[in-house]
């Protein structure tokens, strides 16, 4: 059977923390038959809701890992990923949209755009990802699409359009009214499943035209024959409008806004009409490759079954039967028994199981064609692969991975804990790009790393659950790191006589800050053979080797740029090992003298909660050496935007729900780096002082 590829569509639901992502979810798949009961994110039922398989995810009422299902709706196949609202689990977000044509951003009717709708519409941006905005939560309380959809303008930069208008809001919410086809439309049945088309309400007709008119001047830019049907005053068709947002989605010049209550099963039908209507099909969506025979040259990604296979591996998971791969593929056909190259690194390997997912349910399938998402099973790859046929080497570029911000030491109780807690950390930090794992040389701790509090909590947890490895878990530790603010000289002899030849290296330059944002840059200004050619490299590596570890506190060193203008080698002792050592050595004498300083990572704090609590809210944030950069009010709910060191950020979350009763809730992501104040440096220093002598 031949598949239509333009009737296919890849989509993710991403939004802030709570604003009904999986509940929407659960709605698209009862709605599409897919499943036959709903059931409730935090399951009071003990089921908990179809994409949150993992028994942490339906306890905490969260989604921490992105779940992946399709279903089919008026003959086109949907494949979607419900990904974590968290920012703690933003590479789960990343991966989802990188292999995704187009998405839905879900937006609370009260909260409006919060600090995570930022950060998912930027990450959404950054792959040119076309979208459908949706306001979910209109049954509550406050709620207010109107002032969400200006949100979306000013804090998003969106050109956001309303394309429905709700019948009602908070607990008299009826129904939408849709300015394309100017109907009212009513949600019937027990569940929302009987679609009722009516006459708009009278009340709400003169409204109902003034946004009409709004939303065809918006979308007549993307369409000369809307334009002109517009200008001789006729009424334009259904077509033609539908043909023209779709246009102005695809260019993500505009973003159509829906309305609806997925709790209360209103608007979920008619967002999935809008999904095949106005979001990208596989072949609408340019993806490029990089030939890696020709240099890395960039290639287009043809979307062609009848090509050599393209596909990425975006997501691992390690199942019950081995390692499950998740797998979009670009172009070609995969099927069972094939045999597909891993082009990073040359690998040949037979494919299996092929399997369709559906959260953690699998469907066996016999092959797939180009646009699909799937899984494979029993692969060895990491994250970000490409697979692809044999006579072609081409490898799609990866996804952009944050660093780590905050990590913990953590301790096997026992023998059997410490093998189990290798096997989970070994299969967690090839599950997730964001979580390091390594054992620190000097104190013999196991440390992992990652993107916050509840990031690192959910992995212990599961090292529990999943491994049964009881660990014990140190104090959360900042990725501090040094630089310098001087220049300094340095002219440095290595001289090591012994039996037979010596070592010998002499090495002269300066150090001196960089300017702008980066790690190290190395300069050689050697002239007339100083320094042997062959020696410069030696120099390099042992600079680069310096860097690893700061004299202050042990951290690395950035922003250095070392320069090497002169020299001298002897013609028999002279060797890469004599040259690395000067260098190490020229370093540590130009080092101090080079004025050096401490920096700590500095994240951007969002406090979202009732105003009562702003001053305490404020004054919290000022006790940890915060930075106040703004703070807005929406409604009776203030948010605060400050600066704040990581440092000063742990156990925050206890501190706050006691100053809020548990109203108020923050984010956080990494900012920037600054400079340490001097009585928190000398603290530092001191620990790290003691800290060696034991």
């Amino acid at each position: 059977m031949k598949r239509d590829l333009q009737k296919v569509r890849n989509i993710g639901i991403s939004a802030h923390i709570d604003s009904g992502k999986t509940t929407l979810t659960e709605r698209i798949l009862f709605y599409t038959q897919r499943i036959h009961a709903i059931h409730e994110v935090r399951g009071k039922d003990g089921v908990g809701a179809t994409m949150d398989s993992m028994e942490l995810e339906k306890e905490r009422g969260i989604t921490i890992q992105s779940a992946a299902t399709y279903c089919s709706w008026k003959d086109h196949d949907i494949n979607i990923i419900d990904t974590p609202g968290h920012v703690d689990f933003t590479i789960e977000v990343e991966r989802a949209l990188r292999v995704l044509d187009g998405a839905v951003l879900i937006l609370c009717s009260v909260g409006g755009v919060q600090s995570q709708s930022i950060t998912v519409n930027r990450q959404m941006t950054r792959y040119k990802v076309p979208r459908i905005a949706f306001i979910n939560k209109c049954d509550r309380t406050g709620a207010n699409p109107g002032r969400v959809t200006l949100q979306l303008r000013d804090k998003l930069g969106l050109n956001a359009v309303m394309i429905q208008l709700p019948i009602g809001l908070e607990s008299d919410l009826e129904g939408v009214v849709d300015l394309v086809t100017m109907k009212a439309v009513y949600f019937d049945g027990d569940q929302g499943e009987k679609i009722r088309e009516a006459e708009i309400p009278e009340n709400l007709r003169a409204e109902a035209e003034a946004k009409r008119e709004e939303l065809l001047d918006a979308v007549s830019m993307f369409s000369d024959e809307l334009m002109e049907a517009i200008l001789e005053e006729k009424t334009p068709s259904e077509e033609l409008i539908r043909a023209a947002i779709r246009r102005g989605t695809l260019s993500l010049e505009f973003t159509p806004v829906m309305i609806g209550s997925a709790y209360k099963n209103k608007g979920v039908q008619k967002l999935l009409d809008a999904v095949n209507d106005y979001l990208p099909s596989p072949t609408e969506v340019e993806n490029t490759a990089l030939d890696l025979d020709k240099g890395e040259e960039e290639i287009r990604v043809s979307n062609n079954p009848a090509d050599p296979l393209i596909a990425l591996a975006f997501k691992l998971e390690d199942g019950r039967y081995g390692q499950l791969t998740y797998v979009r593929t670009y172009q070609g056909e995969i099927n069972k028994g094939d045999t597909i190259v891993n082009s990073r690194t040359g690998k040949k390997v037979k494919v299996g199981r092929l399997v369709r997912m559906h959260a953690d349910q699998m469907e066996e399938i016999e092959g797939a064609g180009s646009g699909d998402i799937i899984a494979l099973f029993g692969i060895d790859c990491a994250s970000g692969d490409t697979f692809c046929s044999e006579n072609i080497n081409v490898s799609m570029s990866s996804m952009h991975v944050p660093a780590p911000v905050i990590s913990l030491a953590i301790k096997p109780v026992d023998n059997k804990a410490q093998v189990n807690m290798s096997k989970a950390l070994n299969r967690f930090s090839k599950e997730d790009p964001t979580f390091k794992t390594f054992v620190d040389h000097e104190t013999n701790e196991t440390i992992i790393s990652g993107m916050g509090e509840l990031h690192l909590d959910v992995y212990i947890e599961r090292m529990k659950r999943e491994y049964k490895a009881e660990v014990e878990v140190g104090a959360p530790r900042v990725a501090y790191r040094e630089t310098i603010t001087q220049r300094a000289d340095f002219n440095y002899s290595h001289k090591k006589q012994t039996g037979g030849s010596g070592q010998f290296g002499r090495v002269a330059g300066f150090l001196e800050p960089m300017e702008e944002e980066g790690q190290y840059e190395f300069v050689d200004a050697i002239v007339g053979g100083a320094i042997p050619r062959e020696f410069i490299s030696s120099c390099d590596k042992g600079f680069q080797k310096s860097l690893e570890k700061g004299r202050l506190i042990g951290a690395p060193i950035t922003g250095v740029r070392v320069t090497i203008n002169d020299g001298s080698s002897h013609a028999v002792d002279s060797s890469d090992i004599a040259f690395q050592l000067a260098a190490i050595g020229g370093f540590k004498e130009g080092y101090m003298k080079a004025g050096p300083v401490i920096m700590e990572p500095i994240m951007k704090v969002a406090v979202e909660g009732p105003s009562e609590f702003q001053g305490g809210v404020m004054g919290s944030i000022n006790q940890r050496r915060g930075v106040i950069v703004g703070t807005f009010e929406e409604g009776n709910y203030t948010v605060v935007e400050a600066e704040v060191p990581l440092s000063e950020m742990f156990g925050y979350s206890t501190v706050l729900r006691s100053l809020t009763q548990g109203k108020a809730e923050f984010t956080m992501e990494f900012a920037t780096y600054k400079q340490v104040p001097k009585s928190v440096a000398e603290e530092l220093i001191k620990a790290y002082e003691q800290e060696k002598k034991k």
